[in-house]
């Protein structure tokens, strides 16, 4: 049995993947400073399952915070799973010195924690967003990421490479994990399939941005919690992998298949392309497949209902 610290473990990835842990046998802590990004309520929701097993443990507190994160970090943990960030795009635009803030600064944290303490086993929950506006496609680990295009996606990229830094300096594994649109149950409300599904539900106009042609590489939350597990038993030396479904839907293919599944039209309000937005995201995952054994098997459809059935228990 390993002891694994997920910090963030209260939020929509995170929660999912303190379960697998429990799942396999592991001990799991799970740290969260359960903020206001979206109502904390949730988040408490999110670990209603984990809370009733006696291997796991919630601690709350800031990634900031030395002495908080120390307490949580020592010579018995045998892996750090790094998930807790502000997150968004959007967001980062408006509030870039939080972001800042807490996804560079609380990123050094975690990992001069887990230098002091040798955890042998680190994973770096990084973002598709490091790619920018790539115009080459699908995107590969090694393509050039030096041109980030909002604040959420410059601390990523800053922290893949505080990572690296960590790794030649101290010798310390750690592996960086690029997510790709994640969805399903639990997923954040802000994100859209989330967002555009509670407001197709009620009959209210859902924010189109462009001209529907925006492309998403959207990946089922169970596939990328695969991905997570393969990547912490794995770990060793310095390594980046995407972790993608790798078949990119447009937006306005999404809107349709979100109406498929709800049995509900859409009301489009069509609005400018927001700055920050990249056009498409396309995941590369065969060194994924060849390193990791990495390999989902949900498809978009299928994904949607399995979200469109917990909403459903969710608003009940």
């Amino acid at each position: 049995m390993s002891k694994i610290v997920v910090t963030g473990g209260a939020g929509f990835i995170g929660s999912h993947l303190c379960e697998a842990l429990l799942d396999r046998g592991d001990q799991v802590v799970a740290l969260d400073c359960l903020d206001d990004f979206y109502d904390p309520a949730v988040k408490r929701r999110n670990l209603a399952v984990a809370m009733r097993n006696d291997r796991f443990r919630l601690v709350e507190g800031d990634i900031r915070d030395p002495a908080t994160v120390n307490s949580v970090i020592g010579s018995d943990v045998d892996a750090v799973v790094h998930l807790a960030a502000r997150a968004g795009v959007r967001p980062s635009i408006e509030q870039p010195m939080l972001y800042n803030d807490v996804n560079i600064i609380g990123t050094g944290v975690i990992l001069e924690a887990c230098r002091a303490a040798k955890v042998q086993r680190v994973i770096f929950g990084s973002s598709s967003s490091v790619y920018g506006n790539n115009e080459k496609v699908p995107f590969s680990e090694s393509d050039n990421v030096d041109h980030p295009i909002s604040p959420y996606a410059a601390t990523k990229r800053a922290g893949e490479l505080l990572c690296h830094t960590y790794h030649h300096l101290y010798d310390m594994p750690v592996t960086c994990l690029r997510f790709f649109t994640v969805y399903g149950p639990r997923q954040r409300p802000d994100l859209a399939i989330h967002k555009f599904s509670r407001l197709i539900r009620s009959g209210q106009p859902i924010p189109v941005f462009g001209d529907g042609s925006m492309m998403r590489d959207y990946t089922y939350v169970d596939d990328i919690v695969d991905g997570v597990l393969r990547a912490i038993d794995r770990c060793d030396g310095y390594a980046i992998y995407n972790l993608g479904e790798s078949q990119p839907v447009a937006l306005s293919d999404l809107v349709a298949m979100l109406e498929e599944a709800l049995g509900q039209k859409a009301i489009i309000d069509r609005r400018p392309l927001q700055p920050g937005d990249v056009m498409r995201t396309f995941a590369d995952i065969t060194l994924a497949r060849r390193e990791l054994g990495f390999e989902p098997t949900t498809d978009m459809r299928t994904g949607l209902a399995h979200f469109v059935e917990w909403l459903n228990q969710d608003a009940s």
